[in-house]
């Protein structure tokens, strides 16, 4: 077996791994059609690995993987694996059980995390992690979009799609590599970036974390693996990033609004959902911009890109002209149609916070007569842990039709704790006009039937809810986006 990968162990955080001899590497992925697995990939073959992989179903990303010259199948058994493979890689999401990784035990094949093997890539360039609970597709992507149009070229693994960037990775010729940093299963801490975002920290993940405490303790450990002469970036209003700045001997900057922010945003307004602001450095302004993307919550997030661009030293030029012209990631706030009247958008948000902006933006750049929101909630743990939150989170919604929940990781114990159903019922104990429907066909019929022109309907969900979106605008007899 070629030995490219030095480590203690597949499950310690703190690995260096030496990345040699990448194109002499038979790479096998085990969950590749995720949005970050898919990324990598991407790279991986792009620096000359051979790479096999497998997942549940086909996709646009594995179409495009595979016509890249990766080898995928979606038949997730043992027979799966190569029989030449040097190296197996999961997602965080793979149970320890499943098939693949059973038989690389058997045949004693080396196992690594998706993290494991993206921070390894990272140690070998200027490296830029964006992490928060909400946020950090869209960061992460926008601030690739400027470096790039700077004409710096970096590197970077996006957990969305980006049309402007040709998908979600890339390998450039520059010195950078921006990543989306997850804290799920704590697998930012395989990342020692030179700079880096925290957007924010909220309760999530509540399967593999105790509690809020927990999670800030996990970004805390995230920020002291900032390499020293670096920068963190944090938000100023949140009292999770507050607490981490108070502890960081690595030069930290703040975001936000408050007049004691490194970097502010001033006199803000909107037009049709996108907001126009006046950028502060330190007390002295630089000018004003106008985004391209809708959403009080993005001015947040543009904030943190001005302070990483301007830290890469893009001119202020480019940082503004970049806000401007980025239309964002496939998925949030997603215009799919139009048909007779109605509007119908997708969108990637699957907590409450992600509901709240993201109605909000739509009550703004739509200014729909109603408006319809078909939410499938993601994991039955999320979805019970946080339930109150999310039955509050539909204030800006008409009518919310809910599907069953999207199972992914939870056990089936947990499946038996809570349904959409409770969800429902929370909805309308709120004063919510909210209706279950299991079936996906059945909520098209809803829809096709009762929304009438001016309204607006947007899906949401990280599951597959998206087809009811594009199943209703060919319902409609309206065009798909090509």
């Amino acid at each position: 077996m070629t030995s490219a990968l030095v480590s203690s162990g597949p499950a310690r955080c703190d690995d260096r791994l030496l990345l040699t001899d990448l194109e002499k590497l038979k790479i096998h992925m085990v969950g590749i059609g995720g949005c970050g697995m898919s990324g990598l990939a991407a790279i991986l073959l792009r620096r000359g690995a051979r790479v096999s992989g497998s997942d549940a179903q086909a996709s646009h990303d594995l179409a495009r993987l595979t016509a890249a010259g990766a080898s995928i199948t979606t038949q997730q058994r043992a027979e799966a694996v190569p029989p030449d493979t040097d190296l197996v890689v999961a997602s965080a999401a793979i149970p320890a059980d499943h098939p693949e990784l059973a038989e690389a035990r058997r045949r004693r094949v080396r196992i690594i995390k998706y993290a494991q093997v993206l921070g390894a890539l990272m140690d070998r360039y200027d490296g830029i992690a964006v992490s928060g609970t909400h946020g950090k597709s869209t960061t992460t992507a926008w601030i690739t979009f400027i470096l790039r149009r700077a004409g710096l070229d970096p590197s970077f693994v996006v957990g969305a799609s980006i049309a402007q960037l040709g998908g979600g990775s890339g390998v450039g010729d520059g010195p950078h590599f921006v990543a989306e940093a997850c804290e799920y299963d704590r697998s930012f801490l395989n990342l020692r970036p030179r700079r880096a975002v925290i957007l924010n920290i909220e309760e999530d993940h509540l399967d593999c974390y105790k509690d809020l405490a927990a999670i800030r303790e996990s970004f805390t450990q995230f920020a002291a693996r900032v390499l020293p002469d670096g920068l963190v970036v944090l938000n100023a209003h949140d009292a999770g990033c507050r607490q981490i700045a108070a502890g960081l001997t690595t030069r930290v900057q703040t975001f936000g609004t408050a007049d004691n922010a490194t970097w502010r945003a001033t006199d803000l307004t909107a037009e049709s959902g996108c907001y126009s602001f006046n950028a502060v450095f330190g007390g002295t302004p630089l000018g004003r911009v106008r985004l391209g993307i809708a959403g009080r919550h993005n001015v947040d997030n543009a904030l943190a890109v001005i302070a990483i661009a301007h830290a890469c030293g893009v001119a202020w030029e480019h940082i503004a002209a970049g806000l401007a012209e980025f239309r964002g990631a496939r998925r949030r706030l997603e215009l799919r149609g139009e048909a007779g009247g109605v509007r119908v958008a997708d969108d990637y948000a699957h907590h409450p916070t992600e509901i709240r902006a993201t109605l909000q933006a739509a009550r703004e750049r739509f200014a729909p007569r109603r408006l319809w929101c078909v939410f499938q909630p993601h994991q039955h743990s999320r979805t019970r842990f946080l339930l109150a939150d999310f039955a509050g989170s539909f204030a800006q919604a008409d009518r919310v039709v809910v599907p069953d929940i999207y199972f992914v990781r939870d056990s089936e114990r947990e499946r038996e704790l809570v349904c959409a159903a409770d969800l429902m019922t929370e909805i309308r104990r709120r004063g919510g006009d909210a209706t279950y429907l299991a079936d996906f066909g059945a909520i098209v019929d809803l829809l096709a039937q009762e929304a009438a022109p001016g309204d607006v309907v947007i899906t949401m969900g990280a599951g597959n809810i998206w087809r009811v979106a594009d199943d209703l605008v060919k319902r409609l007899g309206g065009h798909l986006p090509s």
